[in-house]
């Protein structure tokens, strides 16, 4: 089987590196360029030199036009606003795109420029992208050109508390995600807010009450709830280097049991190669998903109030973003859903 010819732009920051270390791992992936804005002409290696006399190539310059005559694939990953600029009609006739930003995730445009404070230049090929959750969205996947891969605190939400608002076991006006990130999370770019002094030996909130993810994951619960679902989302930044935990509380419609919403849970994640559903009073913790595809959900029933405290763990650089990504691309190309990410979690 020929291998499938990949093109990263935005192959230097966080989420590109994570692309370039998997797919040099794939089987059926052949890494034909390597794109960057501000490292064009240098050498991979010298920007990440843990792939010394691995990946030596050159960085090229970021032009999607050249790169789409001959990659099968393009990954973009690449700050929010630049992605509607780039993709064309014409650019996916001739390959497919998968996006690691946030410019084809929202169907609604206005939504978008009221959130992300910048006009989409991609309004006519918007209906063609398709939102890259695989777990609720598989077959669309496989029938698209344009992949909008989520976002890794919505990646985390939505699929903690899908299968509940799915089966109408919570009341959607009660849910409150109250989410964790490591620093990666920010991106590679420097930043007061990210350095280790500002960050170490402290946990903050941030964009509270104004966090982009926040329409992403109504949008997408919105979609699951048949009616239009608004809920309250908090970020953390904490000192650590990877992972999402996402504890998301919600009133329950009725009396469940802890049985009752494993049933509900392994109706829709029983099969799924990448979620694990934790024994009962086991909960997810970010060490144990590090570096891995894996999304571990556990939950809680708090029967004083009739809340369920569901939780779920990621890593926010692989199923949070370019594990995800690849994910997407082997639906794509009908190639096995875990093909090169099926890596066990890192310890320590």
């Amino acid at each position: 089987m020929e291998k499938i010819k990949v093109g990263i732009i935005g192959a230097t920051g966080y989420a590109g590196e994570e692309l370039v270390r998997l797919l040099y791992q794939h089987p059926q992936a052949q890494l034909v360029s390597l794109a960057s804005h501000s490292y064009a002409g240098q050498p991979y290696s010298g920007i990440y030199p843990n792939y010394r006399e691995i990946q030596d190539v050159l960085c090229d310059p970021e032009d999607i036009e050249p790169l789409a005559e001959k990659a099968d694939v393009i990954f973009l990953a690449l700050p929010h606003g630049l992605a509607s600029s780039k993709v064309t009609a014409q650019i996916l006739e001739q390959c497919k795109v998968i996006d690691l930003g946030a410019d084809f995730r929202l169907q609604d445009v206005s939504v978008y420029e009221k959130w992300y404070k910048v006009p989409h230049e991609g309004k006519e090929i918007l209906p063609q992208a398709v939102y890259g959750l695989c777990e609720w969205n598989r077959d669309a996947i496989r029938k698209t050109s344009l992949v909008a891969n989520p976002g890794c605190y919505t990646t985390c939400s939505i699929l903690t508390l899908s299968p509940l608002v799915a089966e109408g076991a919570i009341q959607l006006d009660s849910i409150i995600i109250d989410a964790k990130s490591g620093v990666s999370g920010a991106g590679r770019s420097v930043k007061l807010d990210n350095h280790f002094a500002e960050v170490n030996e402290s946990i903050k909130a941030y964009g509270v009450g104004t966090h982009r993810h926040t329409p992403e994951i109504e949008e997408q619960l919105s979609y699951r709830a048949g009616v239009p679902v608004y809920l309250t989302f908090t970020p953390h930044l904490v000192p650590m280097q990877r992972g999402i935990l996402a504890v998301c509380y919600a009133t329950l419609t009725e009396k469940y049991s802890w049985e009752d919403l494993h049933t509900i849970y392994e109706e829709y994640y029983g099969k799924e190669r990448f979620i694990r559903l934790l024994p009962q009073n086991t909960y997810p913790e970010t060490r144990w998903v590090k570096g891995s595809n894996y999304c571990d959900i556990g939950w809680k029933i708090d029967e004083r109030t009739n809340r369920v405290i569901a939780i779920g763990a990621i890593d926010n650089l692989v199923k949070g973003a370019a594990g995800q990504a690849i994910q997407n691309m082997n639906l794509m190309f009908d190639l096995p859903e875990d093909m090169g990410i099926g890596q066990v979690p890192m310890f320590p």
